[in-house]
């Protein structure tokens, strides 16, 4: 019945025109239309107004006919524009039909859909705002339109639209965010576009809180940095700079929400993108306070991969924060995780960056300064980290590897773990020893002082039972004390072992572990000019002993007899007649090289300047003393370094002691260690004879049996082989 008075109210030929294919004969019928709904509301006859927007709703806007959807969309504008301060009342019938046609199939539908939105919006302003949303998402979709004429007009309505919404107090920032949200995603050009505008226009209003909302489409802007259109990401990277000058200004920000989205774009494979997340975080560092406590094993994880990236302004604001960073001393009781930091710093020791690796360090060091005991706890896991990392191609990361460790093993028992963490890895990694053993136990002795770190080796090599790997360690150990630098100390005080105390106790702590390699023994008496007991011990070896490993290191003992580092011995040896021992452990050490190599030949040269006159004199003055010159010649081991009259006057023996050193004993003791060694050694021989004689008998029983005729005369080939055998 509404449909039929409606009809009656509009002339046949003004509805008619309304669906004709011209444009013009549509917006005359238009006007027309547009008058009578003026003189209705004029009236206020709203019912028969309802009829006829009934009429165009369902005759033409949701007709099958394309121009009958242009008649009603222009018409329904019309309706509006004849109302004018009425049209309120009845926007609820006017609007969805209008919505509804964006989505229509016909381009020109629409157009002709943005067109009458346009006008209707003119006329009703405010009003409008209550299907707000509604229309955002049909301009979303229109701005991505594939008809360039249905873009241009969508975007002539948005432009409309935002100034209304910029001028009314209606506007609902709630309800609009999820929309917002939603769509951020997006990865269209267009729609990317219009998201940014509105995300600008919104945050212009002073009554409009895009600021406290931030978090929910921070994501989406920091996704839109990297778009392939320079466009799209100036207008991010512009709304994101107001954004971050906003924050800086503002009292009250939600860091906690905002860092965790940095953080994850700080790991983006945009290199914009990353410079602008970690430009962020080192705001957020400075201005977040106890909000960010939480969050620093985040933010530490998004930094430390950022101070090795590629681009040098990434670098610099990285390592920036990263200093920022640990600058702030955060309680526990403010929520700082010291495991969670730990925890990355750990993780990041496994990058293949240097730098990284570096800082991962000092993070730790840190974190051991400020919160020991709380590190401690991961004592085990920190251990097994850094002994993994002693392995570092870098020599400043293996140094400060070093430097966090010897933090450790501050604490007596933790030093003890340190050693024996550290003797279990280069027993598992031989390469290791070989590689950085001496920077790491040099090191170590500048940090922890080198006497404690070598009596602390010792004592656990004494006790090792894989005596290959103690020979080999020891040999290690030994040739650093004779080199090193760092422990020229230690060398001077193990010259004092025969008149010192504390000599005489470092020689004693040395000396068990010193046996599981004869030459290392040997050069630890020549240090501690026990040069008696060197000669004792070198009268000791046998065959087993002089092998291609011992001749090497024989080799590498001559050529140090010639530095520094053993002047006094050489210096020693302008008085032959008082230090026969010498004399005498260095003619047994010459006629165990082989003649024709090149540490015999140093050694003999060396020797050949010893003046002989000394001897002369010497054995006069022993002659004359009434000492027997079978006394004089060979002692039983003993240990001093010089011989005076009256040495073996008394005692026969007295030179098994010498400054409470029990020589007699301590040869004792390298015989049955070296005996160890020497059954391991003929265990091993025989483990591979056995090995070697059974893959022989199963390679003999898989030949194939050749048949042997014993009466048959050898042939010629046959004499041949024989001969040759």
């Amino acid at each position: 019945m509404a449909t039929a008075e409606a009809l009656y109210l509009i002339p046949a030929a003004v509805l008619r025109n309304l669906s004709d294919k011209l444009y013009e004969k549509r917006k005359n019928a238009a006007l027309e239309l547009e008058g009578i709904v003026k003189q209705l509301a004029v009236a206020g006859d709203h019912d028969k107004i309802t009829a006829v927007i009934n009429l165009l709703t369902n005759e033409y806007t949701y007709s099958p006919q394309a121009n009958h959807r242009k008649g009603g969309l222009i018409g329904l504008a019309a309706v509006t524009v004849g109302l004018t301060s009425e049209a309120a009342q009845h926007l609820e019938q006017i609007v969805p039909p209008v919505l509804n046609s964006f989505s229509d199939q016909d381009s020109r539908v629409r157009y002709y859909a943005c067109e009458a939105l346009y006008n209707i919006a003119k006329v009703v302003r405010g009003d409008f705002i209550v299907f707000f949303n509604q229309i955002f998402d049909a301009l979303c979709k229109l701005s991505a339109d594939s008809d360039a004429n249905v873009q241009s007009a969508a975007h002539l309505l948005d432009r409309l639209v935002k100034d209304i919404v910029t001028e009314s107090d209606q506007f609902s920032i709630e309800e609009f965010i999820p929309l917002l949200r939603e769509r951020m995603n997006v990865l269209n050009p267009y729609v990317r576009q219009f998201l940014v505008g509105w995300i600008t226009v919104l945050d212009s209003v002073p009554d409009i809180d895009m600021l406290g909302f931030l978090p929910d489409f921070l994501d989406g802007l920091f996704n839109m940095l990297s778009d392939n259109s320079h466009e799209i990401r100036q207008q991010a990277d512009s709304a994101l700079s107001e954004f971050l000058q906003e924050i800086k200004n503002s009292p009250s920000v939600d860091y906690g929400r905002m860092a965790e989205i940095l953080v994850q774009r700080a790991g983006s494979q945009d290199e914009f993108t990353r410079l602008t997340a970690i430009t962020w975080i080192n705001e957020f560092v400075k201005l977040g306070g106890d909000q960010l406590v939480p969050y620093y094993a985040d933010i530490l994880g998004a930094i430390l991969p950022c101070i090795s990236d590629k681009e040098e302004k990434i670098r610099v604001v990285a390592r920036e924060t990263n200093e920022e960073l640990r600058g702030i001393e955060a309680d526990t009781a403010e929520g700082f995780d010291v495991g969670a930091i730990l925890s990355i710093a750990m993780r990041q020791m496994s990058s293949e960056w240097e730098a990284t690796r570096v800082e991962a360090l000092h993070w730790m060091s840190t974190l051991l300064n400020r919160h020991r005991s709380e590190v401690l706890v991961f004592l085990n896991d920190v251990l097994e980290t850094l002994l993994k990392a002693l392995s570092d191609p870098s020599d400043e990361v293996v140094l400060l590897v070093l430097k966090v460790h010897a933090c450790i093993a501050e604490d007596p028992q933790h030093f003890r773990q340190l050693v024996v963490f550290l003797i279990h890895n280069f027993q598992l990694d031989h390469s290791l020893l070989e590689k950085r053993g001496a920077l790491i136990i040099r090191r170590l002795c500048v940090l922890l002082d080198a006497e404690r770190v070598y009596r602390e080796l010792s004592t656990i090599l004494e006790g090792e039972s894989d005596l290959d790997f103690a020979s080999i360690m020891v040999q290690a150990l030994n040739l650093i004390l004779l080199t090193a630098s760092e422990l020229s100390d230690l060398r001077d005080l193990l010259k004092q072992s025969l008149v010192n105390a504390d000599g005489k106790n470092l020689f004693l702590s040395l000396y068990a572990s010193w046996c599981h390699s004869p030459m290392a023994i040997i050069s630890l008496c020549l240090l501690a000019q026990a040069y008696q007991h060197a000669s004792s011990v070198i009268h000791l070896l046998v065959e087993e002993d002089i092998n291609v490993k011992f001749l090497v290191q024989l080799d590498k003992l001559i050529h140090l007899l010639e530095t520094p580092t053993f002047a006094y011995l050489r210096l020693q040896l302008l008085e032959p007649g008082r230090y026969i021992w010498l004399l005498k452990a260095l003619y047994g050490l010459l006629m165990l090289l082989p003649q024709q190599s090149a540490a015999f030949k140093i050694l003999r040269t060396r020797l050949k300047t010893v003046p002989s006159y000394s001897f002369k004199e010497e054995s006069i003055r022993r002659i004359s003393s009434g000492i027997p010159y079978s006394q004089f010649n060979y002692g039983g081991g003993g240990g001093s370094q010089t011989l005076e009259e009256g040495d073996l006057n008394e005692n026969p023996n007295s030179l098994d002691m010498h400054n409470g050193i029990n020589f007699a004993s301590k040869l004792q003791q390298f015989q049955q260690i070296q005996k160890q060694h020497h059954l391991h050694s003929k265990s091993q021989t025989q483990s591979r004879f056995v090995s070697t004689s059974s893959a022989k008998d199963i390679q003999i029983a898989e030949e194939p049996k050749r048949s042997v005729d014993l009466n048959r005369p050898p042939s010629r080939s046959s004499h041949r082989g024989l001969g040759q055998m």
